[in-house]
């Protein structure tokens, strides 16, 4: 079925991205099958599946239309050219060897959660969970980074994204109230940082810290995850909150000095 439109947008453009967005949802489908759960004409669908062909971000085998390769190069110039991105790796990478554990840089797009960066440490857990994770949007409200980027949004953004995305519940832990979710987001101004206490994945904690501009305007954030019963106490409190938000301040000095060096040429 097709979304609501603004009256301003391109009826073409849109019916090319609701025919993609499937591909990748039913890992391929031929032209029935894309018009049956598009309920679209079949002639519709074919022109558009032709002119995706044509300009190859569409591949044809065994009589199924897929999501080409070229979907990468894109993919890849956007992460690349992307300044959070590259302030932000190498300490990524960083902190995951210091510490041997799951660390992610994160950003905030149209609402959603966009990573940017994940790097694991020799005893890091979850590694299909995170793997399935890059591959698309998440919710903000149920994770360390993402509660880290919620608590420096402005409060109207916040109001917006929960009237869009909603609350989903993720374990028993997660926050579904959306005046709970307020007070911790002020708590974590207060603090510096997010926790996230199974909220996310039964057996796991995360610490999330938010990455600012010099206007203090969020940019993204990073955490760092356990299991359980390697972050307990302090180190779940003090110790790893440090390490985070730390990471977080030499990603913020490493995005100041780029667009200084920018600037200056």
């Amino acid at each position: 079925m097709t979304n609501q439109r603004s009256p301003r947008t391109m009826t073409t453009v849109a019916t090319s991205w609701e025919i993609i967005r499937t591909l990748e949802k039913l890992q391929g489908a031929g032209v029935t099958e894309l018009a049956d759960h598009l309920d679209m004409p079949k002639g519709t669908v074919y022109t558009h599946l032709a002119t995706l062909k044509e300009q190859k971000y569409v591949v044809k085998r065994d009589g199924k239309y897929h999501l080409g390769l070229h979907f990468l190069n894109l993919g890849e110039f956007v992460k690349k050219h992307n300044v959070l991105f590259k302030a932000g790796r190498s300490e990524i990478e960083r902190l995951a060897e210091e510490t041997d554990e799951y660390v992610h840089l994160v950003t905030e797009e149209h609402g959603d959660l966009i990573y940017l960066h994940e790097a694991r440490g020799q005893n890091a857990v979850g590694k299909n969970y995170f793997e399935k994770k890059l591959e698309k949007p998440g919710y903000l409200h149920s994770s360390a980074y993402g509660k880290a980027i919620l608590a420096y949004l402005p409060e109207d953004r916040v109001e917006e994204i929960i009237a869009e995305s909603g609350l989903p519940q993720r374990t028993e832990k997660t926050i579904t109230s959306r005046d709970e979710l307020f007070e911790e987001l002020a708590s974590i101004r207060e603090q510096g940082y997010a926790l996230n206490d199974e909220e996310e994945i039964f057996g796991t904690r995360a610490v999330g810290a938010p990455i600012l501009d010099k206007n203090e305007t969020v940019l993204g954030a990073v955490s760092l995850t356990k299991p359980t019963s390697r972050m307990q106490g302090d180190d779940f409190h003090e110790a790893v909150p440090n390490l985070v938000t730390s990471a977080a301040n030499v990603i913020e000095v490493n995005i100041q000095t780029m667009r200084n060096e920018n600037i200056e040429h």
